[in-house]
């Protein structure tokens, strides 16, 4: 595929002093005339809504002319928010029709169908069945399923993400705003709505079904890189002052082949040890919606190697990723 532009280099000098009313302009007359590289930009400004207001449903209608135009980064993102539901309902068919399609021609999206053949989902892209549970602890809830996801599955998250990681960030309780912290030394990245793929989507859907909640109240997936000394001293994954608290957390261990990094619940007693694959889930808050000290809970510092860890918070109603600061594309 080719993206057929003429005039990028000068959209981003434009950009780069500052003269974004110019280059919107360039970029329009461009896309009009059916340039697939000024389509896709000006999806993007729409998606980000910095240089334009944002409009996901007219983001949604430029990707669609861009894929059209044979613009592969185009075709991946549009088939990101079909399945996703950003700027249109949700349409899991539709979705995967599109990345078989690209499949003829592209190699990531010929992987992940691959990915997907082998998983066991319905017309939705929802799992036919869930690993039943071992049970660590009822107060708070704490339950570990075994061989959550496979090896493939999990390399295809951290390969995602790999891109994206940089150090770690904690919600600030004065301001609600994302914060470098020391009781947080590790590397991470989000896969907001513009990465969640399908194979991603499949498995959040997998981590919905499990924790018996609609996927649209989780937040975007989260992955963390923790090397030799980083670490996640003791705290609680609920929030201060929300209305719609994380009620839920399920962690992914992605990787095994390090020492260290357990996840220690220190007021109940119960440690995990890391195994790739292995999905830990718990609960934040107590029976009246109030967070639960007892759920306070550690990684532990790695000795050797790296962990790779998913995790992925559930609110008690349903989440906007395209809202608040927690929101990536």
């Amino acid at each position: 595929m080719t993206d057929g532009a003429s005039q990028p280099g000068k959209i981003d000098r434009l950009l780069e002093r500052g003269q974004a009313r110019e280059a919107i302009a360039i970029a329009t007359q461009e896309a009009a005339a059916g340039n697939a590289e000024a389509l896709y930009r000006l999806a993007i400004w729409r998606l980000a809504g910095d240089l334009l207001p944002r409009d996901l449903s007219e983001a949604r209608k430029l990707l669609r002319k861009a894929s059209e135009a044979r613009h592969v980064a185009a075709a991946h993102l549009e088939i990101a928010l079909t399945v996703t539901g950003s700027g249109a309902p949700a349409d899991w068919p539709l979705g995967y029709a599109l990345l078989k399609t690209l499949a003829e021609v592209d190699a990531a999206a010929a992987e992940q169908v691959k990915l997907l053949a082998a998983m066991q989902l319905d017309g939705s892209g929802a799992p036919l069945s869930i690993p039943q549970p071992e049970v660590l602890s009822r107060q708070p809830q704490v339950s570990l399923f075994r061989n959550f996801l496979t090896e493939a599955e999990c390399a295809h998250i951290a390969a995602t993400s790999a891109p994206l990681l940089e150090p770690s960030l904690v919600v600030d309780p004065r301001s609600g705003q994302l914060v470098p912290h020391p009781i947080r030394t590790s590397d991470g990245a989000l896969i907001g709505p513009t990465r969640e793929d399908p194979v991603i989507r499949a498995i959040d859907l997998r981590i919905a079904a499990i924790s018996g909640t609609n996927v649209a109240q989780g937040e975007a997936l989260t992955i963390l890189r923790y090397r030799p000394g980083q670490q996640y001293r003791p705290h609680l994954d609920t929030l201060p002052n929300v209305r719609n608290q994380r009620v839920r957390t399920v962690l992914i261990y992605l990787n095994g082949g390090f020492a260290g990094g357990e996840t220690q619940f220190p007021k109940i007693g119960v440690t995990v040890a890391p195994r790739g694959g292995d999905a830990l889930m718990f609960d934040n808050v107590t029976a009246d919606g109030r967070p639960d000290p007892a759920s306070i809970h550690a990684g532990l510092p790695v000795r050797a190697g790296a962990k790779w860890l998913a995790t992925r918070w559930i609110r008690a109603r349903p989440f906007d990723p395209w809202r608040g600061p927690e929101a990536p594309l």
